[in-house]
């Protein structure tokens, strides 16, 4: 994630309200454990705005009862009334995501303080433990190598089904394989890289993951200098595993003979990291009324290790599946948009499932799975609502 030294729970902190938090209705993104939701600002991207603060409780409450909504199809009266009450704009689905909108959660348990002028001068990473040649870098070393562009997706570990915390940038660094190799590391004794970072975060991925070609010592973020809330000067970019793993902040590498348990491994979270199958339903939103003889639903898929090769849509609450368009990837490491073309049969409300392979023939598991300790599961699901099926009300 780009919040990297994230997760949920006792030491979490959102970092200038990069994201917003929200009520869990047919799979969308619930935070149980911020102690208050407050949704007073005018959303203009969406023009909806709520003006009350909601209480943990009862948002779970709400939450449950959205989510009991959308899953018994929302036709009855109560999952009408609820589904409409907490009725989800769409999303807009872009390949690229912007720097300023994207997803920021970091770890609280130190004093390091994001709004202060981080002196990239100053700045030293240091390469040790068991290498022949330990290194000091500056950061002008770091711009001086070589250096390569990746478009890589982020994802936190507590992403629920249809949640919104990650992201997908090109980014510019230095191959962290090179600087092993240049280092001498000892390949016969080396287990793991460990990365310590300047708020006190650490965490680790093993050798031979990190003498891959695809991992990256970052500085540039969709052409720009790497924002401070990211990671500047340095941060790692590991495709495939969830953001715990990708180190911001960075100013220590250490090669080391042993199995290092990180700082949320050490909290009893996984240290393999792997990001599961994820899609989502971005548009229509849940709940939204629609109009016309034709819809398009659009959004994305993400296989973490593995590229996407095929994503399918159920208007029947998952009893048949229909195969979607992709649109091609700029990247094997990033998510995939899809888009399915439908002409619903008549009016009414239809539970719509999205699910997605990957290229190695892995279906997203549908069983649903709370994040910890190793990432949650399950299929992204949303009501649509269709009210006219006429073109002339389309059209208006």
């Amino acid at each position: 994630m780009a919040g990297d030294h994230l997760r949920p729970g006792t030491g979490r902190r959102r970092v200038r309200g990069t994201r917003k938090a929200s009520v869990a209705i047919s799979g969308y993104h619930l935070r149980p454990r911020e102690t208050l939701y407050d949704n007073r600002r005018q959303h203009k991207k969406h023009g909806f705005r709520m003006d009350f603060p909601i209480k943990r409780r009862t948002a779970l409450k709400l939450g449950g009862l959205g989510l009991l909504a959308g899953l018994t199809g929302g036709c009855d009266a109560v999952g009408s009334v609820f589904g409409r009450m907490f009725a989800i704009p769409p999303r807009e689905t872009v390949y690229i995501t912007p720097n300023a909108e994207f997803y920021v959660v970091n770890y609280s348990d130190s004093p390091f303080n994001l709004s202060r002028n981080l002196d990239q001068e100053q700045w030293r990473l240091t390469v040790k433990g068991e290498v022949k040649t330990p290194m000091h870098l500056g950061w002008r070393d770091i711009l001086s190598r070589p250096s390569f562009d990746q478009v890589s997706t982020l994802m936190c570990i507590d992403t629920l089904p249809g949640g919104d915390s990650l992201g997908n940038a090109t980014w510019r660094g230095i191959s962290l394989k090179k600087l092993l190799q240049e280092a001498g590391a000892d390949e016969e004794t080396a287990r793991d890289v460990i990365f310590r970072a300047a708020d006190g975060y650490d965490d680790s991925i093993p050798f031979a993951r990190a003498m891959q070609d695809d991992v990256m010592l970052a500085y540039l973020m969709n052409g720009e200098k790497l924002p401070k809330e990211h990671g500047f000067p340095l941060r790692l970019i590991v495709p495939g595993l969830y953001g715990i793993k990708n180190v911001k902040w960075i100013i220590e590498i250490d090669v080391y003979n042993g199995d290092h348990k990180g700082y949320w491994q050490r909290k009893g979270w996984t240290d393999d990291g792997t990001i599961k199958i994820f899609s989502r339903i971005d548009s229509p939103g849940h709940y939204q009324t629609l109009t016309g003889p034709e819809q398009t639903f659009r959004g994305i898929a993400f296989g973490g290790p593995n590229s996407i090769s095929k994503v399918e849509v159920s208007v029947d609450a998952g009893k048949t599946w229909n195969d979607c368009l992709l649109e091609p990837p700029l990247s094997p490491y990033s998510w995939v948009i899809w888009n399915y073309r439908w002409r619903p049969p008549k009016r009414g409300k239809y539970q719509v499932v999205v699910r997605a392979t990957d290229t190695k023939g892995h279906l997203q598991t549908a069983e649903l799975a709370r994040p910890q300790p190793a990432g949650a599961s399950g299929y992204h699901t949303i009501i649509a609502d269709v009210l006219d099926l006429s073109a002339t009300q389309a059209r208006g």
